[in-house]
């Protein structure tokens, strides 16, 4: 792929005062085409637009503005495109994008916009938020960054690169029409060859350079029922790469003359090194020298060991004598941080982001209250590739390679450490060994640069070690909650109250991440309470508020984010519910879904492929869940049983409504990980501190779900004609409530605090 370089950076136009250039979310979807000039320059390629040039060897090359990790977009995007052009999926490739504001996600800023949904009404209410958080609110709004994250990427490009595409084809077909002197609507396109009754045909390439001197004239996007890639499988383009082991992720770079470096921090998160006795670090074989580490982008502060290895400069690091020192406001401990959110959540007031009718006034009437605390513990992001970035800086510029989800702010950190202009930074995005929101950060970048600015123009690939990784995240919070119900003398449900407490994500990722941005950032976090809010029950009285609070540990984007935790605490309380009122978990929700036909669809197709109310094998149950996050709607029920007093899953029946899709065998592989994912963290997932160092180091102590305790995966997709929604994330989050609720039926005890023990 090309690199990142030579390209207006977006975060350039964001200054002190918060000033903005423009913003994409509100032009139209050909607003986004750009021109020509917007793509990087090959010999012998033409560019039709921003997004479409065609090779010399008569393929299709698709501008990528975002990173794969796993998740298949670069596979999916390639399929819009194809599908347009009418060419094989074999014959696209793709280029790394620039930074040009066209490449921005829309999708995933307007998902941070600052409003909630009101129930089953699809419309959008404003939060009340104080004028001081306007401007963030303009942030998200309006900031075309191009990231990878909450699940957008298909759904971001679903219009933009059909739309490129069937407008690159429109000009290749007027550039034939003009050639060959016949009328456009007599001419057919094949295998990206186009063809006349008279017997002429040419490939794509015979008229790029004329289509691209060719106004597009009408373009008209393809109508669904003449589509023959986008709905059907597709084996993935990554995977042969990545098989053969030519497929580059950031460990793999190698350069001339490379150097290694390896990072040890403060072993105290907020903590820093005092006295540094690097000598006998020194004098080891292969050892080079240390470079002392700032609080780069949160990141706690430290120091770096360069060797002719990562070998040499992990030995030296260890062998390095250092008084660390804990942070100014003293330790921290995660058994005092939750005791301080029990307080929060009994004493202070939350953001409203939902209400509804009158709770107080339902309750005052209700013949029954139920009511019942939750919690979830902080976790880690475990990516199999750890942190790591690759960086050169020579004669006043800068080059970094780096698997990163947010190139723009990467090549802004280095820019900023480097002290040179963001033009001077050239970057690029290797694969990466997962992300799941580890990579929305830049620690990384920054201090691979300045260590490479003390190494004479000689690359330096800097790595964490699993320790570092684990013990150095910026973690999914820690959240508590309380939920209350109340019930009339016919059993229905009439009121739901829902108070949670825990750290707010976007502020804290926003203060590290965008710089220029001055002081600190208060918002109503809508990423930490998605979940409570955006639920799709018909109970008439609602309120849903959270505390935001701010520990002091370093938080960030964990995969599937609030849903994450937040999907734990109402459906697991839904089967309380359901328990109280002597109903059928899934009879409970069905009622409470009669106004909501696309959630009962899925519900019901979970049920039905999972055998619910039919017998299961002795000593299991069943547990169900449904959830909806990033645009798609997803049920699953676990089959469970205890094996030496454990719980044991050994199925998850997902029914999912993600809108269009475009290639179900990525969807299938995207809940299969997630299920697989999501389990970690239910059965063993948990972050502890004391006295400020995190005690968890690497998978003996935050151990991963082995292939032996995988469950099997069976993915059932609802038909729907919906633009399409999120994928990579939307499976996590019923799957701990779907386990938790099977427990309770094995066990008749409830778990109402991750992760889950018996």
């Amino acid at each position: 792929m090309s690199a990142l370089s030579r390209r207006a950076l977006l975060l350039a136009g964001l200054g002190a005062t918060g000033a903005l250039v423009v913003g994409w979310s509100v032009l139209p979807q050909r607003s986004r085409l750009g021109s020509p000039r917007t793509m990087f320059r090959t010999e012998g390629d033409v560019a039709l637009n921003g997004w479409i040039k065609i090779g010399a060897d008569g393929s299709i090359i698709l501008a990528m503005p975002r990173s794969e990790m796993g998740q298949g977009v670069h596979t999916a995007l390639p399929m819009l495109a194809a599908e347009e052009l009418d060419v094989p999926l074999s014959r696209v490739r793709i280029e790394q994008a620039g930074a040009d504001a066209i490449y921005g996600n829309v999708a995933m800023q307007l998902s941070a916009l600052p409003f909630h949904p009101l129930e089953s009404a699809g419309e959008q209410k404003p939060l009340k938020i104080r004028a001081g958080e306007w401007m963030v609110g303009k942030i998200a709004r309006e900031l075309g960054i191009n990231a990878t994250g909450g699940s957008s990427t298909v759904a971001d490009a679903w219009d933009v690169v059909r739309l490129a595409a069937a407008t690159a084809r429109a000009s290749l077909l007027g550039a034939a029409s003009l050639q060959w002197k016949l009328p456009v609507a007599e001419m057919s396109v094949a295998n990206g060859v186009i063809s006349h009754p008279s017997g002429k045909s040419a490939p794509y390439g015979d008229f790029a350079r004329y289509a691209a001197a060719t106004p597009p004239g009408t373009v008209r996007l393809k109508a669904r029922k003449d589509w023959k890639l986008i709905g059907q499988p597709a084996a993935r383009l990554d995977v042969p790469a990545k098989v053969n082991g030519t497929a580059q992720f950031g460990l793999d770079v190698r350069l001339p003359g490379l150097l290694y470096a390896v990072v040890r921090m403060c072993p105290m998160l907020g903590g820093s090194p005092g006295a540094i006795q690097p000598n006998a670090a020194l004098a080891m074989p292969g050892v080079m020298r240390l470079v002392r580490l700032p609080a780069y982008a949160g990141a706690t502060a430290g120091f770096a060991v360069v060797g002719k290895t990562t070998w040499h400069a992990r030995q030296g690091a260890q062998a390095v004598e250092v008084q660390w020192q804990q942070r100014p406001r003293g330790p921290l401990d995660t058994q005092r941080i939750e005791a301080a959110l029990e307080d929060a959540l009994r004493t202070a007031s939350g953001t409203t982001f939902f209400e509804k009718g009158s709770v107080a006034a339902a309750q005052a009437q209700a013949v029954r209250t139920v009511e019942a605390r939750y919690s979830a513990p902080y976790l880690a992001h475990a990516t199999m590739e750890p942190m790591n970035c690759t960086a050169r800086v020579q004669g006043g510029k800068v080059e970094v390679w780096v698997p990163t989800q947010v190139p723009q702010m990467a090549r802004a950190i280095a820019a900023q450490v480097a002290g040179v202009d963001v033009q001077d930074v050239t970057l690029h995005v290797t694969l990466l060994g997962g992300g799941f929101g580890r990579r929305l950060e830049v620690d990384c970048v920054a201090q691979a640069v300045r260590v490479a600015m003390d190494c004479a123009g000689a690359p330096v690939q800097l790595s964490w070690s699993r320790e570092e990784d684990t013990m150095h995240d910026f973690y999914r919070p820690m959240h508590v909650a309380m939920l209350r119900a109340s019930m009339d003398a016919q059993g229905n449900v009439t009121s739901l109250h829902i108070k949670s407490a825990g750290d707010a994500i976007t502020p804290r990722w926003m203060g590290r991440n965008l710089p220029g941005l001055a002081g600190p950032v208060d918002m109503a976090d809508k990423t930490t309470a998605e979940g409570l809010f955006d639920r799709p029950y018909g109970i008439p009285h609602q309120h849903m508020e959270h505390v935001a609070t701010r520990m002091g540990v370093p938080v960030g984007f964990w995969r599937s984010v609030g849903h994450s935790h937040n999907a734990f605490f109402t459906e697991s309380f839904v089967d309380e519910l359901a328990a109280a009122l002597q109903l059928d978990p899934l009879d409970l929700r069905r009622k409470l879904l009669e106004a909501a036909p696309r959630y009962l669809a899925v519900l019901n197709m979970a049920a039905d492929k999972a055998g619910w109310g039919r017998p299961v094998p002795p000593g299991r149950a069943l547990g169900i869940a449904l959830h909806e996050s990033f645009g798609s709607i997803v049920a699953q029920v676990a089959e469970v049983s205890l094996r030496n007093g454990s719980p044991k899953v050994h199925r998850v029946v997902c029914a999912i409504d993600c809108g269009t899709v475009v290639n179900p065998t990525i969807v299938a592989q995207q809940m299969e990980g997630a299920v697989v994912f999501a389990l970690t963290a239910a059965l063993h997932g948990r972050i502890d501190i004391q006295d400020g160092v995190v005690q968890q180091s690497n998978f003996p102590l935050y151990p991963m779900v082995q292939l032996a305790d995988a469950p099997v995966v069976q993915t059932w997709l609802v038909p729907s004609q919906r633009a399409p929604g999120g994928v990579g994330e939307p499976g996590v989050p019923p799957l701990a409530p779907a386990v938790a609720n099977a427990l309770y039926v094995l066990t008749g005890r409830r778990a109402r605090t991750l992760p889950l023990t018996v």
